[in-house]
């Protein structure tokens, strides 16, 4: 598990091989991640936006905005998580994705960014 922590809030990534909707003979591998996203700040917040890097060792890098995460907005309070999954396909066996959420304080609507850590996508046996 990978974790950055910014401003008082936490986001650990864990990553998985989708062997099951992958198909390497056409060059197409799927990964989930789990992300954890842990309050610890004093303020309660809600995620409002996210944008992704994703890089694949083929030289294809794309970038994914938008709003929320999975549909939703959620609301963090202090001392509480939000969990997710998601996925992405890559071309090649090994990538990696990296980004940041855009955060408001529900107190006074201040926004600011967290840091999403950069993380590896690996097919497992490339890892041997």
């Amino acid at each position: 598990m990978i974790t950055q922590v910014t401003s008082g809030v936490k986001v650990s990534v864990e990553v998985f091989y989708r062997q099951d909707q992958s198909n390497p003979a056409m060059n197409q591998h799927v990964f989930a991640y789990r992300i954890t996203i842990t309050n610890n700040s004093d303020f309660s917040i809600q995620l409002r936006r996210r944008q992704w890097f994703i890089l694949d060792s083929n030289g294809v890098n794309r970038e994914v905005e938008g709003e929320g995460v999975v549909g939703e907005q959620p609301i963090i309070s202090t001392g509480e998580s939000f969990q997710y999954v998601s996925g992405c396909n890559l071309d090649s066996e090994i990538g990696k994705m990296f980004g940041n959420y855009l955060m408001e304080r529900l107190i006074d609507k201040r926004q600011f960014y967290v840091r999403i850590p950069e993380f590896n996508m690996v097919v497992p046996y490339k890892l041997n």
